[in-house]
Parts: C-alpha cells; sequence; structure tokens
C-alpha cells in the first residue's frame, strides 16, 4: 500500500514538473525576448510636409529608393509564404510580427503586460491604429526612418519639406542591431541566437581592415540624387540582397576543386576534394534561419547518366528542438575559413564515357519541411527554396586534367577555381 502511495505521488509530481516546464521555462518560440522587440515600434504619426507613411508617399521624391525596397525581402517580409506557414504553425503568435511588421500602426493588438516574459499569456487590446493594408508593407520605410514625427537618415545637412534628423546609427551595423540578433531563452542552449548573423559578424579583417559594415554588402553604395532632382550623394541601394538570394550567396562562396591523379586511367582510383570557401561574408555560412544549409555532392554518372555511386555532405547546424532546443552541433564556415570534401571513386576496366558530377546547393529549409509546410499549414506558392551555387561535369578519364584547368579559368563561375594535381 505504501508502494503504491509513493508511485501515485511520484506520477503526479512528475506531471506537474512536466507542466511547470512547458508552461513557465520553455518558451513556445524558438528565441527569447529582448526589450527591444518585445514591443512594436510604438505608434508613429505622419510627420508634416508628407500625406502619410506609406512607402508610396516616400516614392513620390524618393523614387529610385522606392523602387528597389519594392524589389526586396524586406518589403515582402509578412507576405512572404514560408513566414505565413511557419507562422501559422506557431499559432500565428504575435511576437513574430515585432520583426516582420515592427511598427505598432502595423499590428492588430497592442501588447499592454507580457507576465512572467511568457508570450502566450500576453496581455493584448484593440489597436485603434491598426491599418491591414500598411501591415503588408511589412518592413517600410517609416520601420527605420520615422520616429516621433521626424525622418531620420544618414545625412546632417538634408534640406526638405519634412522634419529631418541626422541618426548616426545608419553609419553603423546598429540599424541592424534589433531584428538580426534575434537571442536565445530559457531551455534554448543555442551556441550564436536562432537568428545571431549580427553577433556572428567578422570585426578584425571586414571591419577594421577593409571598414566594411553590414550595409557595405546588402546595401551597396551608389552615387545618385537621394531625391528626385536634389543633389547627387554617396548613399546606399535599399535592396537588402541575402540568403533568399541565389547571387548574393554565390558572391560570398569560393569553390575550389582538385583531382589525384590528374590522368586517370581505367582500373585507377581517383581521388576528388572540393574546397568550400567563405571568401565573401563577414559573418558565418550559412547564416540566419536555423534550417539554412550547404550540402555538397559528388556524382558518378555513366555515359546514359545512370548513376553509379553518389556523396553528399552537409553543412549547418543540427538543433535537437524537443524536448528543449539544444544545439549538438554547428559546422558552418567562419569568415575566410575553408572546408574539404573529399570524394574517391575506383574507375573500372570496361567503362567509358564517366563523369563525375560535382554540386554545391544552398537550401533555405530540408525538403521534408518544405512538405510539412505544404501539407500541413498551407503552403501554396511554387518559391524556390534550393539553389545550385555551384555546378560542373568532370570526365572521369584521361581529360580529366584539361577539364579541371578549364573550369580554373571559365568565366561562367566567377566564385571558383579548379586545380589539377598530376602527381
Amino acid at each position: 500500500m505504501r508502494r503504491s502511495l509513493k508511485l501515485v505521488l511520484g506520477s503526479v509530481g512528475a506531471a506537474a514538473l512536466v507542466y511547470l516546464y512547458y508552461t513557465e521555462v520553455k518558451p513556445v518560440v524558438i528565441f527569447g525576448l529582448r526589450s527591444d522587440y518585445a514591443k512594436a515600434i510604438p505608434y508613429e504619426k505622419t510627420p508634416e510636409g508628407i500625406d502619410s507613411l506609406r512607402a508610396e508617399s516616400c516614392g513620390t521624391c524618393h523614387r529610385e529608393i522606392y523602387e528597389e525596397w519594392k524589389t526586396s525581402i524586406h518589403a515582402r517580409a509578412y507576405e512572404d509564404p514560408f513566414f505565413q506557414a511557419y507562422w501559422k504553425r506557431d499559432g500565428n503568435i504575435w511576437i513574430c510580427l515585432n520583426c516582420h511588421t515592427p511598427l505598432e500602426n502595423q499590428q492588430p493588438t497592442l501588447i499592454k503586460e507580457i507576465p512572467r516574459g511568457r508570450v502566450e499569456k500576453a496581455i493584448q487590446v484593440a489597436n485603434p491604429h491598426y491599418d491591414p493594408e500598411y501591415q503588408k508593407e511589412a518592413i517600410t520605410c517609416a520601420a527605420c526612418h520615422v520616429r516621433e514625427g521626424v525622418i531620420m537618415g544618414p545625412f546632417d545637412d538634408s534640406v526638405a519639406p519634412h522634419p529631418t534628423k541626422f541618426d548616426p546609427s545608419f553609419r553603423t551595423t546598429q540599424v541592424c542591431y534589433r531584428c538580426h540578433n534575434v537571442v536565445s531563452g530559457p531551455a534554448q542552449l543555442y551556441r550564436v541566437g536562432p537568428c545571431g548573423t549580427y553577433v556572428e559578424y567578422e570585426g578584425k579583417f571586414f571591419m577594421q581592415e577593409r571598414g566594411m559594415i553590414c550595409q557595405s554588402c546588402h546595401m551597396p553604395e551608389v552615387e545618385r540624387p537621394v531625391t528626385n532632382g536634389g543633389p547627387i550623394r554617396q548613399g546606399r541601394r535599399h535592396l537588402w540582397r541575402g540568403g533568399h538570394d541565389p547571387d548574393m550567396v554565390k558572391r560570398a562562396v569560393g569553390v575550389q576543386v582538385k583531382a589525384y591523379p590528374a590522368r586517370p586511367k581505367a582500373g585507377e582510383q581517383v581521388r576528388f576534394t572540393l574546397t568550400l570557401i567563405n571568401a565573401g561574408a563577414g559573418h558565418k555560412i550559412p547564416t540566419g534561419d536555423p534550417d539554412r544549409h550547404f550540402t555538397v555532392e559528388f556524382i558518378v554518372q555513366d555515359k546514359q547518366d545512370k548513376v553509379l555511386d553518389r556523396r553528399t555532405d552537409t553543412m549547418g547546424r543540427w538543433i535537437l528542438w524537443q524536448p528543449a532546443i539544444v544545439e549538438l552541433y554547428d559546422n558552418r564556415l567562419l569568415p575566410l575559413a575553408s572546408r574539404d570534401y573529399t570524394f574517391s571513386y575506383r574507375l573500372p576496366t570496361n567503362q567509358d564515357r564517366m563523369t563525375l558530377k560535382t554540386l554545391v546547393r544552398y537550401h533555405i529549409l530540408t525538403d521534408d519541411q518544405h512538405e510539412m509546410l505544404k501539407n500541413k499549414y498551407g503552403l501554396t506558392a511554387e518559391d524556390p527554396y534550393s539553389f545550385t551555387i555551384y555546378e560542373r561535369n568532370f570526365p572521369l578519364s584521361e581529360n580529366l586534367e584539361a577539364a579541371l584547368n578549364e573550369t580554373a579559368y571559365d568565366p561562367r563561375f566567377a566564385c571558383a577555381t579548379a586545380t589539377a594535381q598530376s602527381g
């Protein structure tokens, strides 16, 4: 009897601990709260001299900047089909909007209190200033440039029909900090937060020696009038190309291929080494969402393109999501770092016209996650979620050396080089 009572009490105690863990410790989202993004950017009135906060109103005078913004992922951060599917999976929790539609004017509710830091228990009231059409503009002009009825910017000598103020943060990485340095929370054992690009930035070579900041790559400099008919200034393009843009990823990555022997004969074993280099990013690659990863593939094919052998390696973050978030492994490349991937294959004595295909692909999410989002959470768009950033076929014959040397000078592979080793 006494033993049965102990078992019952133990079971009740264990159940209570599990309940407390999931209701009071483990966050319902994959990041923790930080005061600057725990609430939306406070309500902004329209500055004097302009007719609304809409991006199109800004575009009346800042036409080129407006046209660039329209093509950016910032402009689509709310309506992006992947965000919408992931957000639905997370129960449309309000906290995600603080980066994807950051202005209070864009959000349907106001957060009055977050008891014990639990986002699911937040006390919300209807927002009388909510503009659903404005919400669709996502990271709109005012999200960065309007504070307390004043247009903020990187120039200290602006002359405009509206009030302006110089903000030095536009000339530093600080302007990116709020949303690109999402931190971890309780029961989340990340090495770096789930979207920690800001803290990954390499400060010695890129920042100190080359004077580069986030904007150097993601908002390239351009000389042009900031406003229609205005003086020519050294400004920046409002593009924010990044992990959703194949060309941007290609610019960051270098590829080098070597082979030994470089002129293999039938029956010999040939060893390939593909070196992947973080040649152009000032942060780890891949960065941002923890689902992003690279794959490096070696595929042996016969003359009918039948696959005879293959090897695939993955570079990214491996994370245990339940019952706690634990980052198990991270083999992403630091800035200027490289990693070798090797593959060996023994040539048969009686096979001709065989090739080795080398592929480097970048993935925003896995195939399984893509299927899950489509089947369970309404992802309908056919937006690409993986990109081939390097592909090359090499003949497995005595012509291999010529193919390797040709690749080294092929202008189609601006980010890639290849080398033959003849021993």
